[in-house]
């Protein structure tokens, strides 16, 4: 009998049809940031009860358009783009645990089935959904140039109802794209006993983070967002726009290689 392969499902003697395949995982993409504070207590009703608020601006949120293209180390799927490419829309909160301030992703929309489970895996609760936002290209008037006054627009739906608008207007260039974002990820992984009301088979505390950084200029200005919910999302009413902190735009490059287990709060593989 052969061995079955593959990093997540489903393993074949080969391995190929695996949804994703062995880390590391590498990106080059765009982010469009926007950042604004909620109330802190709305920041609180979304974090698991063992994670604190941030000491400092504890109601921030970051709401990020990101557009990627990843691959593995042989590269392969850049010759294959339907593998490689999709965008997606991620919010960011901050928290403390023992002692550390984390980022922590609390809800992440995405437009491919191979970075749904990616992110799964990593602790992202990705959702499918569809988004957009303007690109930068070096030639034609069909684009913004990284420049004071360049426009850039944002739009977020699921299940064909929208739920997040964004504009985002340079003044010029800044030393980061935002705070909000700026920490290694603290996320929870869990999956439900297949035995009715036995709790978890996994619940776990993780953090990650990127390796091989590679930045561009980080460019900052003003900002305008606005947020919906549907019958299947809550973004607007979980996390209400108060005030707009900033927008930014900037080119990125990283390497995920896998985290650390933080805390371990039961899992039971038994069941």
């Amino acid at each position: 009998m052969s061995t079955l392969k593959g990093f997540l499902a489903p393993k074949t003697p080969s391995g190929n049809s695996a949804i994703i395949p062995e880390m590391p995982w590498h990106y080059s993409g765009t982010l469009l940031t926007v950042e604004y504070l909620t109330d802190p207590a709305n920041v609180r009703a979304i974090l698991p009860a063992e994670l604190e608020l941030a000491d400092e601006q504890p109601g921030a949120v970051a709401l990020i358009w990101a557009d990627w293209q990843s691959c593995s180390d042989d590269f392969e799927e850049l010759l294959d783009p339907d593998r490689s490419q999709y965008m997606e829309t991620f919010v960011v909160v901050r928290c403390k645990y023992e002692g550390v301030t984390y980022s922590r992703c609390v809800a992440i929309w995405v437009t491919k089935d191979f970075a749904m489970a990616r992110g799964w895996f990593q602790g992202y609760p990705k959702k499918l959904g569809s988004m957009h936002a303007t690109r930068v290209y070096n030639r034609g008037k069909a684009t913004p140039r990284l420049e004071a006054g360049a426009k850039f627009g944002a739009s977020l739906a699921a299940y064909d109802h929208r739920l997040a608008s964004a504009k985002v207007t340079l003044t010029g260039p800044v030393e980061s794209n935002g705070f909000v974002n700026g920490h290694k990820m603290l996320h929870s992984r869990w999956v439900p006993s297949i035995t009715p009301g036995a709790g978890n088979s996994l619940d776990q505390l993780i953090t990650m983070g990127g390796v091989d950084l590679d930045l561009g200029q980080a460019w900052g200005g003003t900002a305008e967002l606005t947020l919906g919910d549907s019958q299947w999302d809550e973004l607007g009413s979980l996390l209400p726009v108060e005030k707009i902190l900033g927008g930014y735009y900037r080119e990125v490059g990283t390497t995920f290689n896998g985290g650390s287990l933080v805390a371990d709060l039961g899992s039971n593989p038994s069941v």
